[in-house]
Formats: structure tokens, sequence, C-alpha cells
């Protein structure tokens, strides 16, 4: 007997998402579970996603074990799925989270997990600049990784977004953290690499779309950009608005920011690495040919969500008096 939970009733209907306890994962595992889906999450610690439950009704959402190290646990947590979510991925690596590991070779791993369980629909979470001839080994990953899903599961659903962003986001926050501490910013490659940040919510609603049938899978990816393209200067600039600082922006050749990388990327949580700067020499956009085509979030429907009517609620807290600071200026 179905029950209701806010929006639509929960059915038989099951969907895994791996990775769903990460910052994309919460939005996915809300969107699904408001479209009704019993919703499992594959994580490597299932005591760490224990706050994604009170997103559903009671029992709808549960917390399971898996290791894309581990194939037997791929697959045990993939059992009985309707549809699989992969949203597996690390910007930068470090100790046994590798790039060839998660991103080159585990979506395979998870299709096939999936194709065993009789899934009929599965969902690839890549990225724009996914490319075999990629500068950097993550787009480099991102590319194999299409390829293996593709390979078990050619109908498969292919989502590139640009840099996503949302209150948890590593982007709009780590350049805002860094101008809390850093008495300047550097403008990588002189800061004009294009992006489209894209919001998480509207990320999750096209993977909501996916599985309720509203996209055409093949290998055709689509790419999920916003309303606004920003250059990295533009980014920075912004970010410094928001939270009322002022650091003076220095130009940063690529050959130097190469050097400074191999250094930083040796601390813990590395502020940036070699492969970062390498994916920042190629613009981070929706190419001419999705749009055309039609496989944009305006595409399927979705209107994009602009930075500056969801940014500043979270960049806030960067503020010297938090949230408080434009009031106490008022005053």
């Amino acid at each position: 007997m179905a029950v209701a939970t806010g929006t639509r009733p929960v059915g038989n209907r099951l969907v895994t998402v791996f990775g769903g306890s990460g910052f994309i994962g919460r939005h996915v595992v809300r969107a699904l579970a408001r479209d009704g889906w019993r919703v499992r999450i594959a994580v490597r610690n299932p005591s760490l996603a224990g706050h994604l439950q009170p997103l559903g009704g009671v029992g709808q959402i549960v917390a399971t074990q898996a290791n894309l190290r581990f194939p037997e646990s791929v697959m045990q947590a993939a059992t009985g799925s309707d549809a699989v979510v992969n949203l597996v991925g690390i910007l930068a690596e470090s100790g046994k989270q590798r790039f060839d590991a998660l991103q080159a070779e585990g979506p395979r791993l998870v299709a096939e997990a999936a194709r065993a369980a009789g899934a009929q629909t599965f969902v690839q979470m890549s990225a724009i600049g996914a490319d075999r001839a990629s500068k950097g080994r993550y787009g480099q990953s991102k590319a194999a990784g299409e390829e293996g899903v593709l390979s078990v599961y050619p109908d498969a659903i292919i989502l590139r977004p640009s840099v996503v962003f949302g209150p948890e986001d590593s982007f709009f926050n780590r350049f805002a953290a860094m101008a809390r501490i850093s008495p300047v910013l550097p403008l990588i490659g002189g800061g004009q690499t294009k992006f489209q940040p894209v919001f998480v919510g509207d990320v999750a609603q096209v993977v909501a779309k996916a599985l309720s049938g509203g996209l055409a899978g093949g290998p055709a990816a689509y790419e999920l950009g916003g309303p606004e393209v920003m250059t990295f200067e533009e980014i920075l600039r912004y970010i410094l608005k928001v939270t009322g600082r002022r650091r003076p922006l220095v130009s940063l050749p690529f050959s130097a920011a190469r050097l400074q990388a191999r250094a930083l990327q040796l601390l813990p949580n590395a502020p940036l690495t070699v492969d970062q700067v390498a994916m920042l020499e190629t613009d981070n956009v929706v190419s001419r040919e999705a749009s055309v085509a039609g496989r944009t979030l305006e595409g399927l429907g979705v209107t994009p969500t602009p930075v500056d009517s969801v940014a500043p609620t979270y960049l806030v807290r960067f503020r010297k008096s938090g949230q408080f600071e434009k009031i106490a200026h008022q005053a």
C-alpha cells in the first residue's frame, strides 16, 4: 500500500544511488524521494548517510555499504534495482581514491551490477570537459567512465554539468574561504577560463526527469549549464562583492600555477593540484552542438537558476560579520 511523503505516494520502484551522500547526491536523493521512489544510497560508510533519511518518509530512504574497489559490494548494492544512478566522483586524488579506480573503471563496474540486477534505467554523472584528449586526468577518466557505461548500457543517460554551485559546493565556497585568509587571489592563466555555473537543484531535477522517462539515452550526452557564462576572474570578483572582501587579483600564468600546484597538492585537502590547473586551460561551457540538439537544461524544460539567486544565501557566512554585516552597515 502506498504511503504519502508530501508530494507523491511511495511506490514499489527502487533506485540505487551510488555516491548519494555527496554534495550532488543529497539533492538527487531529495528529488527522487519526492517523486515517490524508494531510494537506496550506496556509500562506503552507511553510518555517515543517516542525515538523508529525513528527506523521505519512514523507511523510504536507506543506506547500504558499497565500495567501487570491491565488485562484490557493488553487485550486492544494486540487487533488485529498477534504476541506478552513479554519482561517484572526486575532484582530486587522495589516498586510495584514484581517478582510474573511481571515474574510469568504476562506472563500468556499477553498470555491470545494474545490468545484472535488471535495472531498466542507468544514469551516469559525468562532467563538461570529459574527453580522452583532455589535458587533465580528471577529464580523461570521466570520458573513460562514459565509454565503460555505454559499453554495458548503450541507452544509458549521460549528464555533463559545468561547475555545480549550491550551499555545500566546493567551488564558490573554496574561493570565498581563500579570500578570508589570503591577502591576494590568483587569476590562474589570467583568469579568462569560462564557466557556466549550474545550480545543484537543477541538476537533481534532470536526474529525476531521466528516471521518469523524460530523457532519451544514448552516446550523446546532456550538457548542463546555468544562464550565465562567467570567466574565472568574473567569478572571483563576484565572490569578493558578495562577501564584502577586498583582495587584489594577481595574474598567474599556467606555468607558474603548475609549479605552485606541485607543492600544494601534497597538503591535506589540497587547495590546488596540477590536474586542476590543466583543466583550467579549457573552457567549461555547454557546447554549441548540445544547444542545437536541445540536450541542455532549457531543452529539457528546466529554467536555469542564476548564480545570484542562490549563492549569496550561503556565501554570506564569509563576510566579516557574517549574515548581520549588511544590517550593521545600514544601522
